[in-house]
C-alpha cells in the first residue's frame, strides 16, 4: 500500500549534522502518522521522534533539543534533522508510517508500514 525509502545516512564526527529523508510512495493519502526508530548493534529498536498529520511532534528525551523532525505532505516526505551527533547515535535510522486504507465494503484497515533502514555512524 505504501513504500518508504530512507536516504541521507552516512559517517559524521562527533558534533556533526546529518538530514535523513523519508521519501513515502503509493497510497501516501492514507498515510497519518510518520516515526523515525533507530536500531543499535546489540540493542532493540527504538522510538527516535514522531510526527502526526497534523504537525504535533514527541521526541525520545536523548535526542531533545538536537533532533528536529518534519514533514512535507506535498512531497510526500519526512526529514530528521540530527545536530550535534554523538558517538551513541550510530545506529540505523528506520522511517516508520502509520496509515488507514479503505477494503472492500469501506472496512477500515490500519497499517505499518517500514522503510528499509539507513546506517548512520558518529565517529572520529
Amino acid at each position: 500500500q505504501v513504500q518508504l525509502v530512507e536516504s541521507g545516512g552516512g559517517l559524521v564526527q562527533p558534533g556533526g549534522s546529518l538530514r535523513l529523508s523519508c521519501v513515502a510512495s503509493g497510497k501516501t493519502s492514507s498515510i497519518r502518522d510518520m516515526n523515525w526508530h533507530r536500531q543499535a548493534p546489540g540493542k532493540e529498536r527504538a522510538l527516535v521522534a514522531g510526527i502526526t498529520s497534523r504537525g504535533s511532534t514527541n521526541y525520545a528525551d536523548s535526542v531533545k533539543g538536537r533532533f528536529t523532525i518534519s514533514r512535507d505532505n506535498a512531497k510526500n516526505t519526512m526529514y530528521l534533522q540530527m545536530n550535534n551527533l554523538k558517538s551513541e547515535d550510530t545506529a540505523v535510522y528506520y522511517c516508520e508510517a502509520d496509515g488507514v486504507h479503505f477494503g472492500d465494503y469501506g472496512t477500515p484497515i490500519a497499517y505499518r508500514a517500514w522503510g528499509q533502514g539507513t546506517q548512520v555512524t558518529v565517529s572520529s
